[in-house]
């Protein structure tokens, strides 16, 4: 497998970063309401294999098809921008400021969560026969799943927060190597194999992704999960999101600019 040396795959990750900054608002949000559709579809076939398998792994080693289409067509995720628009920051891009950052995250939220909601009904709707029938086993397992990692997590309380929070950056840390395997490869059979091994992990391990869970928890509330928005967004999304966040920063945005871009003396 060809690959790129982290010099060289550093500097074209701060340059793809430059370049999404200055996207229109339309390209934006095509491209992030477009991932966040294909990563929920992903997310809902893992889960299917997963249920009807009664294998967890299966279901994990199937999940990153979703991620690797999304990136390989040039769409967009949250957890992604996270990661390349901030090494543009860094490097002091030209016209490349935090206003601009804080935009594109902004957009890319936005269509990620249109497009995962778009999913969900679709998917409730055909599970349902147009809410009409039964969940099903899959659906009465999602809505569990949804409860579970919400009020799960609530009887904990802080620690509970905190837990979520931790696996949201240990799930920010696998995407961003997954993110970086999209650029170390120079093939597309080479970028395929960089990119599944890091998303696999973190689906097996039961990491928080904020895209993820965007259509997860909506699901599962249309599915009957016994918990409300408000439990979804305070015990799960804003920690998830945040986690994500530093993960993809502290692992992997500040050590690879620090030690393969950073000119020291």
């Amino acid at each position: 497998m060809s690959y790129k040396k982290p010099k060289k795959f550093v500097k074209e990750m701060i340059d793809i970063g430059e370049s999404k900054v200055f996207l229109s608002i339309s390209d934006t949000l095509i491209r992030s309401y477009m991932a966040g559709a294909i990563l929920a579809l992903s997310a809902v076939f893992a889960l299917t294999i997963s249920i009807t398998t009664g294998s967890s792994l299966l279901g994990s080693v199937f999940f990153p098809v979703g991620f690797i289409l999304l990136y390989l067509m040039g769409f967009d995720l949250l957890t992604g921008v996270f990661v390349l628009i901030p090494l543009a920051l860094m490097d002091k891009r030209k016209g490349v400021t935090l206003k601009l950052l804080m935009k594109n995250w902004g957009l890319v939220f936005l269509g990620n969560l249109i497009g995962a909601l778009t999913i969900a009904v679709m998917i409730s709707f055909i599970f349902t026969y147009g809410y009409q029938a039964d969940v099903g086993i899959v659906g009465d397992k999602i809505a569990l799943i949804g409860e579970a990692r919400t009020i799960g997590y609530s009887e904990y309380g802080i620690y509970g927060w905190l837990t979520i929070l931790i696996r949201g950056m240990l799930c920010g840390w696998m995407v961003s190597i997954g993110i970086v395997g999209s650029v170390i490869a120079t093939s597309v059979i080479g970028k395929i194999v960089v990119m599944w091994m890091p998303i696999m992990l973190f689906f097996y391990m039961g990491f928080e992704h904020s895209i993820v869970n965007m259509f997860l928890f909506p699901f599962s509330l249309i599915m009957g999960g016994n918990f409300t928005v408000l439990d979804y967004i305070f015990w799960n999304e804003i920690p998830t999101i945040l986690g994500n966040l530093l993960g993809g920063l502290l692992f992997t945005v500040l050590t690879l600019y620090s030690t393969h871009h950073i000119k020291k003396d």
